[in-house]
């Protein structure tokens, strides 16, 4: 029962930061852009994405401790987890050093990267950046092990509570900073200090509450090479992700100039937003997955919660990627300004792409508790491969445009084609299950569209007033559309409790 109120709480609260922190982004954005600038928020984007590179250093450590946790827990084996955390925290300690000298090398040849398209004062002010948010990432490492202690004792409730508290200071931390002056560099600085602080509360709450126990004794050698074989694996998919998601802002600071990245930064945002709005499914589910492996290996029943959550995350995804087709370009044109207005299609042409692969991320989990990610990973690894070949020309004639086609290919054939086949096949999910489930959904999605042509057709929405009713309206009529022509008896009985409780609120 705990775990269940635990993992409802959690999503509750996933959701509702990031309804907050998108929030605090739409309206923080535009004064971060005018104050910034577009070449001085385009170096932040640059130096974030380069920096986000030595996050792949931890090799996928920290992803692969919930599975051997679960593995001891499914046995209450209490001296092997603590012997587990003393493993993880010297491993995670020394990629924590390892990345701060592989980041000092990397700022000594900035100047040969960027010679092309930054200034020498930019580039002076990339390598400020880069260093601070260089620390950031480094305390980051060994601080995960306890974040990770809290995600497998599934104390979602505290972990997302946290993550709202640093959503709440980062933009009136910042804000002040920026009116003095500080400009990019105060965004790094705030952002290495919460999460300096978010770091030390996690390692207070787990050795105060959760008691967490670590051996520093003899170092078991078979579960070391254990844990390095299954993260390898982890850390091909994580560099997949790394390089699609970054790949493209990185060529166009080569080929392009700052001004490129920040109007594709702007797309980037959109597109973290929505994969955020599926994360958060994956992350309180987890745990559960890992335990029901270990203990059972069922794949009726995986295949069943694999598809359920499936169907809750295309509604929502498809809410968010069907208003965006609408009211996307009217919504930047207010966010950003009519400089980033070019952002609009690059935004809808990855937010189309990555549809299928996030709505199909629970697969992700459940191939690691089950140690069957190898195959996988390597056809990715080839995928990115692809992703690099294929966005240089188009990024050369094409710009933020030609980018985002190329990271689109490399999404469907690696993660839409690819990741079907090899979940039905080696997996042993029922995709054929899966999918006559999601097609069911599609005749409910007639009617907000029907609305959203409509409206776009004869209404104009350049004005704020009219944008904001559109919008309400819109998402009236797809929740009217998606209770009656999508939702089972099942998800309606689910969301029952919380249409009583309201009821119940508005009469208090």
């Amino acid at each position: 029962m705990f775990r269940d109120n635990q993992r409802k709480a959690g999503a509750v609260l996933s959701y509702l930061q990031i309804l907050i922190h998108n929030l605090s982004g739409i309206l923080y954005t535009p004064v971060m852009l005018r104050f910034l600038g577009q070449s001085e928020y385009g170096l932040y984007n640059l130096s974030a994405s380069t920096i986000s590179y030595l996050g792949l250093l931890s090799f996928g450590i920290n992803n692969s401790y919930v599975h051997f946790y679960s593995r001891y827990q499914a046995d209450d084996d209490q001296r092997h987890i603590a012997k587990l955390n003393g493993v993880y925290l010297l491993i995670l300690c020394f990629i924590a050093i390892f990345a701060l000298v592989a980041g000092l090398i990397l700022l000594n040849f900035l100047p040969e990267i960027f010679d092309k398209s930054l200034s020498f004062q930019e580039i002076n002010k990339t390598k400020k950046l880069m260093f601070i948010l260089m620390i950031s990432l480094a305390v980051t490492f060994p601080a995960s092990l306890f974040s990770s202690y809290i995600h497998v004792q599934e104390h979602f409730v505290f972990q997302r509570i946290l993550s709202l508290i640093k959503t709440f200071c980062s933009p009136f931390l910042t804000i002040p900073l920026l009116l003095m002056g500080y400009q990019s560099v105060a965004l790094a600085v705030i952002s290495m200090s919460t999460t300096i602080a978010e770091s030390c509360v996690s390692v207070w709450y787990c050795l105060k509450k959760l008691k967490i126990q670590i051996s520093f004794g003899q170092i078991d050698w078979f579960l070391l090479k254990e844990i390095w074989i299954f993260s390898f694996f982890i850390f091909v998919n994580i560099f997949i992700d790394q390089v699609n998601g970054n790949l493209s802002k990185f060529l166009l600071g080569i080929y392009k100039g700052s001004v490129s990245v920040a109007i594709y930064g702007i797309a980037s945002q959109l597109c973290t937003f929505y994969i955020q709005l599926s994360s958060t499914f994956q992350t309180v589910f987890t745990p559960k997955i890992n335990r029901m492996v270990a203990e059972k290996n069922d794949n009726q029943r995986l295949t069943i919660l694999f598809t359920s959550v499936g169907r809750i995350q295309f509604m929502i995804l498809f809410f968010f990627c069907l208003g965006y087709i609408f009211f996307g370009k009217p919504f930047i044109h207010f966010w950003a300004g009519d400089d980033y207005l070019s952002a609009y299609p690059i935004g809808l042409i990855l937010l189309i792409s990555m549809t299928i692969p996030l709505i199909q991320n629970l697969g992700i989990p459940i191939q690691q508790a089950k140690n069957k990610h190898q195959f996988w990973a390597v056809v990715c690894f080839l995928v990115s491969i692809f992703n690099l070949i294929v966005s240089i020309p188009l990024c050369k004639k094409y710009g933020g445009i030609g980018c985002s086609i190329g990271t689109s290919l490399s999404n469907i054939i690696g993660n839409g084609i690819f990741m079907n086949l090899y979940y039905h096949k080696k997996i042993g999910l029922d995709m054929k299950y899966f999918w006559l489930s999601i097609l069911s959904i599609f005749p409910a999605l007639i009617f907000p569209a029907i609305f959203g042509f409509v409206v776009t057709s004869f209404i104009d929405l350049y004005q704020l007033g009219t944008l904001l009713i559109s919008g309400i309206l819109f998402s009236l009529v797809f929740i009217s559309a998606i209770w009656f022509f999508a939702f089972n008896k099942s998800e309606k009985k689910k969301c029952k409790p919380f249409l009583l409780y309201f009821r119940i609120s508005r009469y208090q």
